[in-house]
């Protein structure tokens, strides 16, 4: 199973939101024109990194930087022997935690700490509901979080609804049933690893645990659709801390699942060719 950015799906999102994408060896790559300074190239969480069609394409695009996040600890060390430098702030969360769907829901269920199953149970009858209309989710995104927190623009969900089609699930929740914007989440869906994408929860949301129910379902939808992985991710990660993570983290543990670490972002800028 390869991580979702090196799915055709994802690479038919990144176009339709103004990256161009090169696919070499099932690969992707993501350039970004900068006016005057040529290209930012970027290679996240590839299967093989194949360093000559980095040096291929730094060249063919003019790439002034390069930016690779490898997923295992042996490319990052040939990234360094070859004079890539480690990022202080990552780019992808370096650290997270996957549940294994392959067991049954029950079993799932058992096995998230008490708290959580308590939270799970006690909030069965929040009205969850899958949300078509895409614009209507991102009004009630914006006016949940109001200027504290970054929301995408509506052209990037759609792109996203798009590309990821029936393996997306954008959903809302809340009591009483008419207050749909109390908490929602994106789920995708990329090569059998369903991923807690992107989440929003408003005060009252968080009164009533209604994030809880969401990510429940978001669990049975992925494991319904065949995925065999639920990826929460990101969680804090001691290594690149950033203080604003512990909070949600605590939510994210309380699912259960297993830890599992990246080695971080390396760039290298104005490479020599």
């Amino acid at each position: 199973m390869t991580d979702i950015r090196q799915t055709l799906q994802y690479a038919k999102y990144l176009r339709q939101i103004g990256w161009e994408v090169e696919r070499l060896s099932e690969t992707n790559y993501f350039i970004k024109k900068v006016p005057l300074l040529g290209s930012v190239l970027k290679l996240q969480r590839p299967e093989e990194l194949r360093y000559n069609d980095i040096k291929l394409l730094s060249a063919k695009h003019k790439a002034f930087q390069i930016i690779v996040e490898p997923k295992a600890e042996l490319d990052a060390k040939f990234l360094k022997s070859v004079g890539y430098k480690l990022c202080r702030s990552p780019y992808l969360p370096t650290k997270t935690l996957q549940l294994d769907l392959t067991k049954s829901e029950n079993i799932i269920l058992v096995n998230l700490k008490k708290d959580a199953r308590y939270l799970v149970r006690k909030t069965k009858n929040n009205k969850c509901k899958e949300i078509e209309n895409i614009e209507e989710f991102r009004n009630a995104w914006k006016k949940s979080v109001g200027l504290k927190r970054y929301v995408p623009p509506l052209s990037h969900l759609l792109a996203l609804k798009k590309s990821f089609g029936k393996n997306s699930l954008f959903i809302s929740a809340g009591l009483p049933a008419e207050a749909l914007a109390q908490a929602g989440a994106i789920f995708l869906i990329g090569d059998r690893i369903a991923y807690y994408w992107q989440a929003f929860t408003n005060k009252e949301g968080r009164k009533v645990s209604a994030q809880y129910q969401i990510v429940w379902q978001g669990i049975l939808w992925a494991k319904k659709l065949g995925a065999k992985v639920f990826d929460f991710e990101g969680t804090y990660d001691k290594r690149f801390p950033n203080k604003s993570w512990k909070g949600f983290t605590h939510f994210k543990k309380s699912f259960g699942g297993h830890e599992v670490y990246y080695p971080g972002t390396f760039t290298k800028i104005k490479v020599p060719l």
